[in-house]
């Protein structure tokens, strides 16, 4: 049997997970709302945080697994991108519990764990993608397509050039005046909203590349120039203006899929990352498929947003090729797929 130990601290969520044989045994978060006062994740805070969190987190995974330290076989961790202070807590961690149970060490690509998220299996029966898929990672810092041919082998096919999805969501969202991270609260609204009552800008980027800087300058126009002449215009419209905004921001993401597929042949479409918890965007995806005759993998919400079951998952994929981590690895801030 293999066990992995999954270390997740790339941004303001310490997580550590136990996979055994790509079966899930637990899967521990803790969450950070200092952050909530200041609209957006304080580096500093977070790190200080994760040191904090990070034993009773690796404590408490360990014990909801059910096993004993000594019958974990390597240590998964994510080397980046991410906060460099909280990316340092995470890895200086797993190079002291590794030299401890003299187990070896597994780096991880934040990225790859989301696009990986859909092998993570907590009953022996539930399906899982086959290799090659095509998989659209949406996040507050990413919005890509990637073929997937294995574990070690992604073709980025597009990505944004300027802000992606969740950014998207988020500053729009601040802008209404809504709490942080505003991606929720923007989902809960639209919900109640005409998601016809506002047209914004969609931008004309050439092949599977995104931009959504020329929707948030529009939205922020709208409300401008509807605020001179109503002081309470967003109040009054907060529900039509989040499904109007949620609205766009899929079709922004559904037009550039759809031509993915077109050029792929894609058979099977999987989403990832913290935006494809929004339940407009799981809907899209899983009615367009529907239409094509595509088999979707969408995950389940606990594993959208950054959590260490993808970390051990891709860990695990690795410790089986052998490819190990040095103890001179030091984390990045900033890769690609």
């Amino acid at each position: 049997m293999v066990t992995i130990l999954g270390i997740e601290s790339s941004c303001d969520d310490t997580s550590a997970a136990v996979i055994r044989d790509g079966l899930l045994l637990s899967n521990a978060i803790a969450s950070q709302k200092v952050h909530e006062e200041y609209g957006g994740v304080v580096p500093e805070l977070a790190s200080r945080a994760h040191q904090q969190n990070i034993v009773p987190v690796v404590d408490a995974a360990i014990k909801r697994a059910g096993i004993d330290k000594s019958e974990i076989s390597a240590i998964a961790f994510t080397r980046g991108p991410g906060l460099i202070g909280s990316l340092l807590v995470g890895t200086s961690f797993a190079k002291g519990l590794s030299l401890g149970l003299r187990v070896p060490m597994v780096e991880v690509n934040h990225l790859h764990g989301h696009v990986l998220s859909h092998f993570v299996r907590q009953h022996p029966d539930d399906e899982v993608p086959r290799f090659p898929y095509l998989c659209l990672l949406i996040s507050g810092g990413n919005s890509q397509i990637i073929m997937v041919r294995n574990y070690n082998d992604m073709q980025m096919l597009g990505q944004t050039i300027d802000d992606a999805a969740g950014e998207a969501f988020d500053k729009c969202a601040k802008v209404m005046g809504l709490p942080y991270p505003g991606g929720p609260h923007i989902d809960r609204l639209a919900a109640e909203g005409d998601a016809h009552r506002f047209n914004f800008a969609k931008p004309h980027i050439p092949g599977l590349d995104y931009s959504f800087s020329g929707l948030k300058t529009s939205f922020l126009y709208t409300l401008r120039d509807a605020i001179k002449s109503d002081p309470d215009f967003v109040e009054n419209n907060k529900a039509d203006l989040a499904a109007s905004l949620q609205r766009t921001i899929i079709e922004i993401l559904l037009d550039k899929l759809k031509l993915a597929v077109k050029q792929t042949g894609a058979t099977q479409l999987a989403i990832g990352g913290g935006v494809s918890a929004n339940s407009g965007v799981r809907k899209a995806v899983a009615d367009f498929c529907a239409e094509r005759g595509i088999k979707a993998f969408i995950p389940e919400r606990a594993f959208t947003t950054d959590n260490a079951a993808m970390v051990a998952m891709a860990g695990y994929f690795k410790y089986l090729d052998k490819e190990f981590c040095p103890y001179d690895a030091v984390p990045y801030a900033r890769v690609s797929i």
